[in-house]
C-alpha cells in the first residue's frame, strides 16, 4: 500500500518539476537560454520524467512479486494521467496572471 502512495506522490512531483524551475530536471543549470526554458524543453523533460517514474513503478511492482504484462492501452492512459498531474505546474507557469 505504501508503494502505491509513493508512486502517486512521486508522479505529482515529477510532473510539476519542469514547470516549477528553470533548471533541467531541477539539477542542471541551463545557460544557453536567456531567462526561461522554452516549452519544447519542458515537454521533453516531462516525457523523460514520465519514463523515469514508470520505471520506478515497474521496479516496485517487481519487488512486490506480481509483475503483470501491460499493453499499449496502459501506457496511453498513464501518459494522459501524467499530463493531467502536470496541469497545476502548467497553469502556474503559463496561465497565471502576474500582477505588478
Amino acid at each position: 500500500m505504501t508503494s502505491i502512495w509513493l508512486i502517486v506522490i512521486l508522479a505529482v512531483l515529477a510532473a510539476n518539476t519542469p514547470f516549477m524551475n528553470e533548471r533541467c530536471f531541477a539539477i542542471i543549470a541551463v545557460q544557453r537560454f536567456s531567462f526561461s526554458k522554452p516549452l519544447w524543453c519542458r515537454a521533453l523533460e516531462l516525457l523523460i520524467l514520465y519514463f523515469v517514474v514508470g520505471g520506478i513503478g515497474m521496479l516496485l511492482e517487481r519487488n512486490a512479486g506480481n509483475r503483470f504484462q501491460q499493453g499499449w492501452e496502459f501506457y496511453a492512459i498513464t501518459l494522459c494521467l501524467f499530463l493531467v498531474l502536470a496541469f497545476p505546474g502548467f497553469v502556474f507557469r503559463y496561465l497565471r496572471k502576474r500582477h505588478g
